[in-house]
């Protein structure tokens, strides 16, 4: 089972909900405090706990996976709620079958790279202006440092009366990190009280988000709560807001692959999805790739549509021989590393090479793209502009 647990952990355990009940004792303890109890019985015990950890860990994967989006939809509070209390009610042995050194590889057991490369950005003594770049963020430390670290790194360079920041809205992510790497990284609460705490008067938010939505919304309200605390406050646009927008982001994608625009070779990019009505924003990417006679170019996503299933149906549909796919993602994390790069049935390489077609998989974010990073520069000058006018 694909244990995706980095969002959902973080929705879960925010949730202030209620105490799961305590976990029932496994056969082993009762084995273990059993003085009359032979070597034979206590290895059985001890197996038939092994299994009983194993299933109760699954249970929660099961309950994390169903939360495991980007956005919040009508059933996320009861679902993360369900989530919680099945992770609190867990042993500390059953966890680490979840998230331990002998958990699934696909999340845990990667090497990600050097944490120490990378700027958590939260310094103190940071003066009266602020550009806090709030992003859900990832614990693939390579990743991290050459996309949400590289669009920090442009908009440091092109405001430099603005000292920037970091936020990261996923808690499991941030505890993971510090535990693994002993980087922490501030969750939105924690970067708006050290914006406080430094005195700052002016705030420019920049989301790293691809679109707007239910996740982009959250976070204006969670930062409003916070404005009477500065003078000004002000939201940069995600990526994907205007035409202008998709136009350049078209044309960014397509010249980043163009190497691969060879006629026989079909490039599919894949997002994330949701169930929210911004997920429409994939199929207006797709739309205009094909307008513009980029009939080789397919946009799918993971956990919506597009599917998989429609992307290979239209890649079948053609003449091709080689497929080459990238995410559509500001950052190469889990999904790109898993349910598009992985070896297992289900991922989107799998899929490709099961139906017979040379794949090549292209593992880096949008935020390692210049001219991607350069529109979150637009839209942060577009927001500070709007200062001004104020």
């Amino acid at each position: 089972m694909k244990r995706k647990t980095m969002l959902a952990l973080m929705l879960a355990v925010s949730m202030t909900c209620s105490m799961g009940a305590a976990t029932t004792a496994m056969a082993a303890d009762d084995s273990a405090t059993e003085e009359s109890a032979d070597e034979s019985t206590e290895a059985a015990d001890t197996t038939e706990a092994s299994d009983e950890d194993q299933k109760a860990a699954d249970n929660v994967a099961a309950l994390i996976d169903k939360i495991y989006v980007q956005e919040r939809n009508d059933t996320t509070d009861e679902d993360c709620k369900a989530a919680k209390e099945a992770w609190d009610a867990l042993t500390d042995a059953q966890k680490e079958l979840v998230e331990g050194e002998n958990a699934d590889p696909d999340y845990f057991g990667r090497d990600t790279g050097d944490a120490s490369l990378d700027d958590p950005r939260n310094q103190d003594e940071i003066g009266e202006q602020e550009l806090l770049v709030l992003s859900f963020g990832t614990s693939y430390n390579d990743s991290r440092r050459l996309t949400v670290g590289a669009i920090e790194n442009d908009l440091e360079s092109a405001f430099p009366d603005f000292s920037v920041r970091r936020g990261f809205t996923s808690n499991i992510i941030i505890d993971h990190v510090n535990k693994r790497d002993n980087v922490l990284i501030d969750d939105v609460d924690a970067a708006m009280n050290r914006a406080v705490d430094n005195g700052v008067k002016t705030l420019v938010v920049q989301p790293t988000h691809l679109m707007h939505g239910l996740e982009y919304d959250e976070l204006v309200k969670e930062v409003g709560n916070y404005a009477d605390a500065f003078d000004q406050v002000v939201f940069g646009e995600p990526l994907l807001s205007s035409d202008d927008d998709f136009a350049k982001v078209e044309k960014a994608i397509t010249e980043w692959t163009a190497d691969y625009d060879d006629g026989k070779t079909a490039i599919c990019f894949m997002g994330h999805g949701t169930e929210a009505d911004s997920n429409e924003v994939y199929q207006k990417m797709q739309d205009l790739l094909t307008k513009d006679g980029y009939t080789n170019y397919f946009v799918g996503t993971v956990e919506a549509t597009p599917s998989l299933e429609d992307v290979l149906a239209k890649v079948q549909a053609g003449d091709y021989e080689r497929v080459v796919l990238e995410p559509l993602m500001v950052v190469a994390g889990d999904h790109a590393n898993n349910d598009m790069a992985g070896d297992e049935d289900g991922s989107w390489k799998k899929t490709f090479e099961d139906a017979g077609y040379q794949v090549e998989c292209l593992v880096r974010g949008l935020g390692e793209n210049e001219a991607i990073r350069q529109i979150y520069v637009e839209h942060a000058q577009a927001a500070i502009d709007s200062i001004a006018k104020n």
